[in-house]
């Protein structure tokens, strides 16, 4: 046997949670056989001095070919006896049969484990705790079965060991921070997976977020009420009578809906904060707000949440980061993002739909200090809460996925046309919408997206083709008769009334979606939009820049209402601005033409009438104010002025 000689000075430690890496006094790694600290791990975590070799080549190599295992473990055991000398420390001996752990010279995190009877103590929870909130040999994978049986087994006792140890303390906190110490406890354990019953009840009384279920309910019931007054007030125009305007139509008759199972809860990523602050406090402020959110979510029980151990891991991928989010199954991210300093700083939250990369819902917090630490709880709960009811809002959208994978990846395919609006792109997302409509017939969203292509072609030829129209808002009744709790068929009916001129009836049915929706950016933008058709035009400046704030790479159609908002409050220069910002900026040639024209560039102005003039060769600028709903006389007068002295 080797001797293993007197401990040195030099005590070292095993760090087991996380990953696996031997570090010196220092708490600097160094290096060491990967399997040798393996078997450290095995020896520590079971609590045992010694263990057979035949047993230290089954967990490192399987069963498979015995001969070879016993030769690698001949190899490795070489390398760790090289290794220990060069360290003057003797961690295993070896003997022909077995192979000793020597503990006097190391420490590992994982001895607590090891305890058979717990002194039942804070201070040992919160070790627990701390341990756990990494994985055990996290990332180890030695393609072995019987490997992964093993740390099965022990990550399994170590989260009995969490639960029991949070059970016994839980009664007997009274502090503020022992009370902190067993939610994070019962956190943990729900996050797991467990079947635990104390856990939750423990953080429902912790948190007590029954008064915020109420305010969320009271929100329901408002939203509720307003379908209902919709509703009503819409009866004397039934959706069969006005689709049989249209031609080629296939009316949906929603009676033939089969119902199908409730999926199971979508899962969700928290991720940790984009710190553009020059705070670097702020992030520790964020990290806890955001540990109260999860627990919010696991009391809700609405949606199943990544653990945050691998929330933060995906955070600080930069490439991969999609790859890794789909890998988990994940359909929502909430992002947050800091900035400001002091009393100025503040979070932005957003949530975002990982399929479309749609951003559904955003908040900015103002976290000013002592008001902050005073409101965290409550700001925390609604947090969880409207992200919960937002992620509920695509319950529908999921259910049509789950029922038909063929029609919502054409869906998807479809929905890409839409980032570039072009006559083409518009009717290839056309042609798409069908196809899923072939497959799914009751598929609101695409019901919806249909009557997007219709609107926005009627906009783009500037032909004033009534039938475009009547189709758009056809779709647009068949997608809410399919989904009447979803804010696109509205939104889309409202751009419908819009283009038809009838304002008033526009901007109601659009505050419907909003209210459905009132996060939802793309439906933010169409409120805007329908302001400046009406004339309001500050409102409509101060409402897409909110949209663009949740959206900030903003499509097109945001900084074109952006740029019609500002021309007609003779904010000229603004309005060229946007334009400029536009991926395709020869949308708004017309607008820009206009703008140089008012702000005195005959020349500039000439570029774009050139322009326009070759995609619309027969624009008139009377007949287009004549077309295009514009409530008041003077914005009217604005625009005939500016495309007047352009040239059209």
């Amino acid at each position: 046997m080797d001797s293993g000689g007197e401990p040195q000075s030099a005590i070292f430690r095993l760090r087991t949670f996380g990953g696996l890496e031997l570090l010196d006094e220092h708490g600097h790694a160094i290096p060491f056989p990967a399997k040798a600290l393996v078997i450290l791990a095995y020896l520590f975590s079971t609590g045992r001095r010694t263990v057979t070799r035949m047993e230290v080549a089954e967990l490192l190599w399987g069963r498979g070919t015995p001969s070879t295992a016993f030769t690698n473990l001949r190899r490795l055991i070489s390398r760790i006896k090289g290794r220990q000398s060069e360290l003057n420390v003797h961690f295993l001996v070896f003997s022909n049969h077995g192979i000793e752990l020597k503990s006097s010279s190391i420490i590992c995190d994982v001895s607590l484990f090891g305890i058979a009877e717990p002194e039942g103590s804070f201070d040992e929870l919160k070790v627990l705790v701390d341990r756990l909130r990494s994985a055990f040999l996290d990332k180890i994978d030695l393609q072995n079965s019987l490997f992964d049986h093993w740390l099965a087994q022990q990550r399994e006792r170590q989260l009995v060991a969490l639960d029991h140890a949070m059970r016994l303390m839980a009664s007997l906190a009274e502090t503020a921070d022992q009370r902190a110490v067993v939610q994070q406890a019962a956190l943990l354990v729900l996050l797991s997976g467990s079947n635990d019953q104390i856990a939750p009840q423990f953080l429902l009384q912790a948190y007590d977020v029954q008064g915020e279920v109420e305010h969320l309910r009271r929100t329901f019931e408002r939203r509720n009420e307003m379908l209902a007054s919709w509703t009503r007030e819409k009866q004397s125009f039934p959706p069969a009578k006005i689709a049989a305007r249209a031609t080629n139509v296939e009316i949906i008759n929603p009676a033939e809906l089969t119902e199908h199972p409730r999926p199971s809860p979508p899962r969700l990523a928290l991720l940790p904060p984009s710190n553009y602050s020059r705070e670097p406090a702020a992030a520790m402020i964020v990290a806890s707000l955001l540990e109260d959110i999860t627990i919010g979510f696991c009391v809700l029980n609405s949606v199943q949440v990544l653990a945050p151990y691998s929330a933060l891991q995906i955070s600080r991928k930069t490439e991969d980061q999609l790859a890794m989010l789909e890998h988990h199954g994940l359909t929502y991210v909430l992002e947050t993002r800091l900035s400001g300093v002091d009393e100025a700083l503040s979070l932005f939250t957003q949530l975002v739909f990982l399929p479309t990369s749609e951003i559904v819902w955003a908040e900015r917090l103002s976290l000013d200090g002592a008001r902050f630490a005073q409101n965290r709880r409550d700001i925390s709960g609604r947090l969880a809460l409207s992200v919960a009811s937002e992620i509920e809002r695509h319950r529908i959208t999921r259910s049509n996925f789950d029922r038909n994978p063929a029609a919502y990846h054409r869906y998807l395919l479809g929905r890409r046309f839409f980032d570039r609006l072009t006559l083409p792109n518009l009717r290839r997302a056309r042609k798409e919408m069908k196809a899923v409509l072939q497959e799914s017939a009751n598929f609101a969203p695409a019901l919806s997206s249909l009557a997007r292509t219709y609107s926005e072609e009627w906009l783009l030829t500037a032909r004033g083709e009534a039938d475009l129209l009547k189709s758009a808002e056809t779709y647009a009744l068949q997608a809410i008769e399919t989904s009447s709790d979803m804010a696109d068929g509205y939104r889309e009916l409202g751009v419908a009334k819009l283009l038809q001129g009838a304002l008033d009836e526009s901007v109601e049915t659009l505050q419907l979606a909003e209210t459905l929706s009132p996060h939802y950016a793309d439906i933010i933008a169409d409120h805007a939009d329908a302001l400046a058709h009406c004339s309001r035009l500050d409102t409509a400046c101060r409402t897409i820049e909110r949209a663009i704030e949740l959206n900030p790479i903003s499509p097109d159609s945001y900084l074109w209402t952006a740029a019609g908002a500002c021309y007609g409050l003779g904010r000229f220069e603004a309005a060229i601005g946007y334009i400029d910002r536009m991926a395709d900026g020869s949308l708004a040639d017309r607008l820009a033409a206009a703008s140089w024209a008012m702000l005195g560039h005959r020349d500039k102005a000439h570029v774009f009438v050139t322009r326009a003039r070759e995609t619309h060769p027969d624009f008139d600028v009377e007949n287009w104010l004549s077309i295009v709903p514009i409530k008041e006389k003077w914005h009217k007068d604005i625009y005939r002025e500016g495309l007047k002295k352009a040239g059209f």
